[in-house]
C-alpha cells in the first residue's frame, strides 16, 4: 500500500477522538469507545493483527487503566481527606498571606510546585497533585486542570528521575546496534554521557520556550474563566511571569547540562519556588496588590467549570484551624516519599519493583501473545497519595469517622470519572501494538510518521516535535512516545543532511509538549476533581498552548541545524516571529487598561 495512504489510515483514530472530542464535543466516555472501534477495525482489517494479539492488547491496557485509576483514587482521597481536617482552610490563607491574586497562585502552584512534583515521580502527577490543590484553594475544576495540562510540557523530559530520556531515549536509540557505534564517533565511550549530551540539547530547547509557559498558563486562565473573558489581564502580570519562568529555567538548564537528565526539573522546581514565593511575598515585581485578580462567585460560573469536587463556598469562614507547616505536612510528606523513592542514590526502586510476584503483579505473554502486563503497588504513587491520607488522620488529628467520609465520597466520585479510562488506554495500547501482522506493515504511530517525513523533506526539524507530540497525544507518555519514535527521527535527520542528535532532541521535546494536549492524561486529571464528560472542552483550551510548543521548538531546531548554511535561515525567523508576537501581546495589554 502507498505510504502516504497508509499514513493517512494510521492517523483516522487520531482524527475521530479530536473530530468528537474538540469538535462534537463528546464526553471522552461516549468518544473513546468510537475511537477503540475504529483503531481495532483498522488493526484486524488492514494490518491484518491476528485478533488474540488485538485481545491481549485490550487486556493489557485495561490493566494500564486499573493503575491509572488506583493513582486518581489517591488522589482524590487525599483532597478531601484535607477538606475534611480543615487543611485546605489553612492552606487557603497561606497562600492569602502572599497574595489573593489567582494569576500569582497559579503561577506557584502549577508551574513550580508542579515542575517538583513532575521530577519527582512524572507520568502524570502534577495533576493528580496540583489540580485538586488548586480546586481546594477556590479554582473552578477546569481552570485548574487546565493549568495543571499547560505546564505538563518543560518539566516531562526529565519526569520520574530523567526516565524520558534514561529510558525512553535511551532504549529507543540502543534498539539498533550500530548506534553505540556512533556514540565513539561523537567522542563518548560512555553510553549514559551520550544520552547526557542529548539532555543538555533538549533542556536548552525546553527552558528557551518554558520562558513564556506561565504566562500562557495565566493568559490562558483569564482568558477563559475571567468575568472579562480577556488575555490582557493575564498578560499584565508579565514581569513576575517572566521572572517565575526565569527562575526554574535557568537552574534547570545547568543542572542539565552539568548533572545530567535525572534532576533538572526537580531541581528547577524547589529552587524556582525558593526564589519565588520569597520574592512575592516582598512584593517583587508583583501586580498592583488593591487590585488581586479573582474568580467570580462559584454561583456564577458556567456549568461545564465545575466537577464533583467543589471548592468551599466564598462566605464560609476561612480562618485555619491549624499551622500552616501542619496543613502542608502531607504534601511534605508525599514530596519526600516520591523523591526518597525514585533517588537512584538509596536503591529503593530494586526493593519496591523486585520480581517478588508479592511486590510486582505480573502477566507475562498475555493470552500467549508477547504483550505482557504488570502493576508494581508500592511503586505507585497512588499508595504514597494513600498513605498520606492515612497520615493525616495522625498529622491532623482527624477523627476516623470523617475519615471514612472522605473515602466514601472519593469512591464515589471515583467511579463514573473513571469511566473513560476503560476505553481509552486499550485504544492506545492496541494503536501502539499494531506491528506484527499478516500485511507486513509498521505499527501505526511509525507509519503515520513515515508519511509525515517524506512530505516534509529538508522541513523536517519543524515537523519532527509535532511527531514526538502525537506519540505522546496517544500513548499518554513522553517515554513511550521517545521509545517508539527515537531511533525513527534519528534516521531521518541523517536522511536529510541534519545533525541526528538535535533531531532526537526535537523529538524529545516535543513528546513533552504532546502531554499538554494528550488524551488520558487528560481524562485522569479531570477525573481527579470529577470534571466528568468535559475533556474535550480541556483540550480545546491547551491547544494553544501545545501548538506554540511545538512550533517554536521546531523552529529553533530548524534555526540551530541550519546554522552551517551561515547567515539568518527561516527557522531563527520564525522563531523571532514568534517572540515578536508575545512582545506586541504585552504591549497591547498595557495600553489596553490605560484606554478603557
Amino acid at each position: 500500500m502507498n505510504s502516504s495512504i497508509l499514513a493517512l489510515l494510521a492517523f483516522a483514530p487520531i482524527l475521530v477522538v479530536a473530530a468528537l472530542l474538540v469538535g462534537l464535543r463528546w464526553p471522552a466516555s461516549r468518544a473513546m469507545p468510537v475511537a477503540y472501534l475504529v483503531v481495532a477495525g483498522l488493526t484486524l482489517g488492514v494490518w491484518q493483527v491476528p485478533g488474540v494479539q488485538v485481545l491481549a492488547a485490550s487486556i493489557n491496557g485495561l490493566i494500564v487503566a486499573g493503575t491509572l485509576i488506583y493513582i486518581i483514587f489517591g488522589a482524590i482521597l487525599l483532597l478531601n481527606t484535607l477538606q475534611q481536617s480543615g487543611a485546605m482552610r489553612a492552606i487557603r490563607a497561606g497562600f492569602a498571606d502572599i497574595t489573593p491574586d489567582r494569576r500569582i497562585q497559579v503561577i506557584i502552584i502549577a508551574w513550580l510546585f508542579g515542575s517538583f512534583i513532575e521530577g519527582s515521580a512524572g507520568f502524570g502527577t502534577p495533576a493528580a497533585v496540583a489540580v485538586p490543590l488548586m480546586v481546594g484553594l477556590g479554582f473552578p475544576a477546569m481552570a485548574a486542570v487546565v493549568a495543571g495540562m499547560i505546564i505538563q510540557s518543560t518539566p516531562v523530559s526529565f519526569g520520574a528521575m530523567g526516565t524520558p530520556m534514561l529510558v525512553g531515549i535511551s532504549s529507543g536509540l540502543s534498539a539498533d546496534p550500530g548506534m553505540a557505534d556512533f556514540a565513539l564517533t561523537q567522542g563518548f565511550s560512555d553510553w549514559s554521557l551520550f544520552i547526557a549530551d542529548i539532555g543538555a540539547r533538549v533542556a536548552l530547547l525546553h527552558a528557551i520556550a518554558g520562558t513564556f509557559i506561565p504566562l500562557l498558563v495565566v493568559a490562558t486562565m483569564t482568558r477563559f474563566f475571567g468575568v472579562n473573558r480577556s488575555f490582557a489581564e493575564g498578560l499584565a502580570v508579565w514581569r513576575f511571569a517572566l521572572f517565575a519562568a526565569f527562575a526554574m529555567t535557568l537552574p534547570y538548564l545547568l543542572v542539565a547540562t552539568f548533572l545530567g537528565p535525572e534532576f533538572p526539573s526537580m531541581f528547577g522546581g524547589i529552587i524556582g519556588l525558593a526564589i519565588v514565593v520569597p520574592a512575592a511575598k516582598r512584593g517583587f515585581l508583583m501586580p498592583d496588590a488593591a487590585k488581586p485578580w479573582r474568580f467570580t462567585e462559584p454561583a456564577q460560573w458556567e456549568k461545564e467549570w465545575t466537577g464533583a469536587t467543589t471548592p468551599a463556598p466564598a462566605d464560609q469562614d476561612d480562618s485555619p484551624t491549624m499551622g500552616l507547616l501542619r496543613a502542608w505536612s502531607p504534601y511534605l510528606l508525599i514530596a519526600a516519599l516520591l523523591v526518597m523513592t525514585r533517588l537512584r542514590a538509596l536503591d529503593l526502586e530494586s526493593l519496591l519493583r523486585s520480581s517478588d510476584p508479592f511486590i510486582t503483579w505480573a502477566w507475562p505473554q498475555i493470552l500467549g501473545s508477547s504483550i505482557s502486563a504488570s502493576f508494581q503497588p508500592l511503586w505507585s504513587p497512588g499508595s504514597i497519595f494513600i498513605a498520606a491520607a492515612i497520615a493525616t488522620i495522625g498529622l491532623h488529628r482527624l477523627p476516623l469517622a470523617h475519615f471514612r467520609l472522605a473515602a466514601a465520597e472519593s469512591v464515589k466520585t471515583l467511579v463514573p470519572a473513571s469511566m473513560a479510562l476503560i476505553f481509552t488506554v486499550p485504544m492506545v495500547q492496541v494503536f501502539i501494538n499494531s506491528s506484527g501482522g499478516g500485511a507486513g506493515y509498521e505499527q501505526m504511530p511509525i507509519a503515520l510518521a513515515e508519511g509525515v517525513a517524506e512530505l516534509a523533506g529538508a522541513a523536517w526539524p519543524l515537523f519532527s516535535p509535532l511527531i514526538g507530540g502525537l506519540g505522546a497525544f496517544v500513548a499518554g507518555s513522553n517515554t513511550v512516545s521517545n521509545m517508539m519514535f527515537a531511533l525513527f527521527q534519528f534516521g531521518v535527520g541523517e536522511r536529510v543532511g541534519f545533525d541526528p542528535l538535535w533531531i532526537v532532541a526535537l523529538q524529545a521535546v516535543g513528546g513533552a509538549a504532546g502531554n499538554i494536549i494528550c488524551v488520558h492524561n487528560v481524562v485522569a486529571a479531570s477525573a481527579v476533581v470529577g470534571l466528568v464528560g468535559k475533556e474535550g472542552a480541556v483540550i480545546r483550551k491547551t491547544l494553544l498552548a501545545f501548538a506554540y510548543y511545538a512550533l517554536f521548538t521546531g523552529a529553533l531546531g530548524l534555526g540551530i541545524v541550519s546554522l552551517a548554511g551561515g547567515g539568518l535561515n527561516i527557522g531563527f525567523a520564525l522563531a523571532a516571529l514568534i517572540v515578536a508576537s508575545f512582545v506586541v501581546a504585552i504591549a497591547r495589554a498595557r495600553v489596553l487598561p490605560l484606554q478603557g
